[in-house]
């Protein structure tokens, strides 16, 4: 495994992290604790350090999930992010809370799912420009931040397009970014990736698999099941998303390296990308996933050509 600093912070974490949505049950499988300890274990032992979840994967039940792990390791073996922002109803269906109040209680909620004592980056989740520019909400997270409860602050985007927040971040005391990027779309590389270089800003590239299209798995015509967040995606763009990846895979993908193992590494040899925090469903993707640190060096991914 190699490491970078993620900015500001001055964390340094994992190129291959885990992400975790997947364990709120919304992508075709519930979890087990027992599961989710295998596949961190698994992560621990590939020399994975972060962990990305949110209060709203589930009703904080992968954060449950993942403090149930976590209460039986060494804390400071793990860097984790969660995030802020919305609550979860079911169905696919959220509510949005992003008053200073109500965050205030996310954050205690998600100490305690977590069973720990501090959050080592908490992020705003996919929030609108107006509910960004909340001078209450920063106050109160920087005195949560004195208080040692948050350790560093961050935004995981609600676009890959608009740099706004990303442009604000340093204002409002944040040192990392989240945002989608994959092969499958490059739009950060235009405004957000420059923004954050200028900043120093760390960069977590979410959806580096493409919800699934980039690893490999499916082919043109594949179908969901109805409990299977990809289920909601519109079927026509789905279908054009997954004849380009044929397209990539026979154009760019060397025959003797995994396709996810090429996508994740194909987004950290930007400058900008710190970690992929790709989920995972078993132990044996985790593996899978962190072979992309083989081509990896310092802040530059070698070719993924053997």
């Amino acid at each position: 495994m190699k490491y970078r600093r993620l900015g500001k912070t001055n964390l340094d974490i994992s190129v291959v992290g885990i992400g975790t949505w997947q364990y709120g049950g919304e992508w075709g499988k519930d979890f087990t604790q027992l599961e989710v300890d295998s596949i961190l274990d698994k992560a621990k032992e590939m020399g994975i350090n972060f962990i990305d979840t949110a209060e709203c994967y589930g009703d904080h039940l992968s954060e449950s999930l993942i403090g149930g792990y976590l209460s039986g390791t060494n804390r400071e073996d793990w860097i984790v992010a969660t995030k802020f922002g919305h609550h979860f109803h079911g169905n696919f269906e959220r509510s949005r809370q992003w008053s200073a109040e109500d965050v205030l209680k996310q954050l205690d909620a998600s100490l305690k799912a977590l069973k720990t004592e501090y959050i080592d980056l908490y992020q705003a989740h996919s929030c609108s420009d107006e509910e960004f520019n909340n001078d209450e909400l920063w106050t109160m997270l920087d005195k949560q931040v004195q208080a040692g409860k948050i350790r560093h602050l961050g935004v995981s985007l609600k676009t890959n397009d608009e740099s706004y927040q990303t442009d604000k971040a340093t204002e409002v005391n944040v040192g990392a970014i989240q945002v989608v990027y994959n092969r499958l779309d490059r739009a950060p590389e235009e405004t957000i990736f420059p923004s954050s270089i200028k900043q120093d800003l760390g960069v977590l590239a979410r959806v580096p698999l493409a919800s699934g299209y980039l690893s490999g798995k499916y082919k043109p015509g594949a179908v969901f099941s109805h409990d299977d967040v990809r289920s909601k995606h519109d079927r026509e763009e789905t279908a054009r998303l997954l004849e380009e990846v044929e397209k990539i895979r026979a154009a760019e993908v060397p025959e003797v390296v995994h396709m996810s193992t090429w996508a994740l590494a194909w987004c950290l040899k930007h400058p900008a990308v710190t970690s992929v925090i790709p989920g995972c469903k078993n132990p044996e993707q985790v593996e899978l996933n962190a072979k992309a640190a083989d081509f990896v060096e310092n802040n530059h991914a070698q070719s993924v050509n053997p």
